[in-house]
């Protein structure tokens, strides 16, 4: 019997607290041929499924397409069990069976994966990581997070969940020594790493130590103009950030490192890491490679395509 035709293109949805995007890549050379984007609708359940329907409607007509399989990038945790979304920054879809509910409303092939699962999927396909054995993706942005490839495949884990690096706990005495309290998180837990390493977490350090900056951006923009405070908040972050990035790698040590997130734009980084991390290292131990990302904010919806194309 005949193997069944490969489909020549696939569709992936990344889903935002702001805006929802649509790619459609050719199956072949992952060229984007399609791409929309539409605002998230807020504390409307119902209105988000339409949304959904809607934009591969328009994507179908334009792509003389029909029944194309789609990649969807959920915010947040689902629960594997219930089939829930526990937590997103999408109100709307919190205790929802999402997957479910789009599975029947579409009625195609849909394949699920989070947002930062998918942006580490991308960058490992014809991205930053291209070619690398191995990969994590390191989103830096309103939390932190990211995902694990190993030979171009992502590794979800057992509960789905690999790759959610931003939720191990800080150590007693690293928040001692800089004089940090324990936060709590939004996860349940206290002491998450992204409550001080990601964009928001440094705004949240900086306005510990007294500062009124409400953007990571404006906090490092005070650094370079010779701020003390904010001098001081930026060598604590790149502290803290150094030491998780040094237990991720102890935990995966992977072949390369590619930051996502608004903190990924932010060029003395990559200069500062290596130090940074390698402080926290035994000896021997070399630091990878820590590259920006090729397909930026592009890429959740590029890694969700690439979902329904594996």
């Amino acid at each position: 019997m005949a193997e069944p035709a490969r489909a020549a293109v696939g569709y992936g949805i990344d889903i935002g607290g702001t805006k929802i995007e649509l790619v459609a890549c050719d199956a072949t050379t992952l060229e984007v041929l399609h791409r929309r984007r539409i605002a998230t609708p807020q504390g409307d359940y119902d209105g988000f499924l339409a949304a959904l329907e809607a934009v591969l409607a328009d994507a179908d007509a334009q792509l003389a397409q029909a029944g194309t399989a789609v990649g969807i990038a959920l915010p947040g945790v689902r629960d594997r069990r219930s089939g829930r979304q526990l937590s997103a920054n999408v109100p709307a879809l919190t205790g929802r069976s999402v997957a479910a509910d789009l599975q029947t409303r579409l009625r195609r092939p849909l394949f699920f994966g989070n947002d930062l699962q998918c942006f580490a999927l991308s960058e490992a396909h014809g991205g930053a990581a291209h070619g690398y054995p191995s990969m994590f993706g390191a989103i830096l942005g309103t939390g932190a997070g990211g995902g694990y490839c190993l030979g171009g495949r992502l590794i979800a884990g057992f509960n789905g969940i690999a790759g959610e690096w931003g939720h191990w706990s800080v150590p007693a005495h690293l928040l001692q020594c800089h004089g940090l309290p324990v936060l709590d998180c939004a996860c349940g837990l206290r002491g998450c790493v992204e409550r001080y390493v990601s964009g928001s977490g440094l705004v949240a350090l900086y306005r510990h130590f007294g500062g009124d900056a409400v953007e990571a951006g404006a906090v490092l923009a005070q650094a370079d103009a010779g701020e003390a405070r904010a001098q001081q908040v930026r060598a604590i972050h790149l502290d803290l950030l150094g030491h998780s990035l040094a237990a991720l790698i102890l935990a995966l040590d992977p072949h390369v490192i590619v930051l996502g997130g608004g903190l990924s734009q932010h060029a003395p980084l990559y200069d500062a890491l290596p130090n940074a991390i390698s402080t926290h290292l035994f000896a021997g131990v070399q630091v990878p490679p820590i590259v920006p990302p090729r397909f930026g904010d592009a890429g959740g919806a590029r890694g969700a395509a690439l979902l329904a194309l594996s």
